[in-house]
């Protein structure tokens, strides 16, 4: 049985990650270093990572600049992303929203989870 490492950076990184729900490993990074000014981007990367392989958090959508991105949120579900700010949220479409899309692909299937792509509500409120 092996042990769980967990120091307090590991402990920061969760408890940031339960209050933002997605975040890249630069956003962690930046954020934390306000806390531990020492913090370096590759004891974050190795952070998640490991938190990512023991399953305490999940892949996200890449952000607007393909910067991997993690939620924590790891039951299966959808996100929707704002294509102005990049901001992600968490949905659970219907299984005949799946089935619908499903019928029209054809021969083709659906193999993960799905990201619907628009305007926040907060973007088309700044953009009028």
């Amino acid at each position: 049985m092996t042990s769980e490492r967990t120091t307090k950076y590991t402990a920061a990184v969760a408890a940031y990650m339960q209050e933002v729900g997605h975040a890249s490993n630069a956003q962690i990074l930046a954020h934390l270093q306000r806390t531990y000014p020492d913090l370096t981007a590759t004891t974050v990367h190795r952070i998640t990572a490991r938190m990512l392989e023991r399953g305490d958090l999940s892949s996200a959508p890449t952000a607007n600049d393909n910067a991997a991105r993690f939620d924590s949120n790891t039951s299966p579900h959808d996100h929707f992303q704002c294509g102005c700010c990049g901001r992600l949220r968490d949905v659970t479409l219907p299984q005949d929203v799946f089935n619908a899309i499903q019928a029209k692909l054809g021969d083709c299937k659906i193999s993960g989870r799905l990201i619907i792509q628009g305007a926040c509500a907060r973007c088309i409120k700044t953009k009028g």
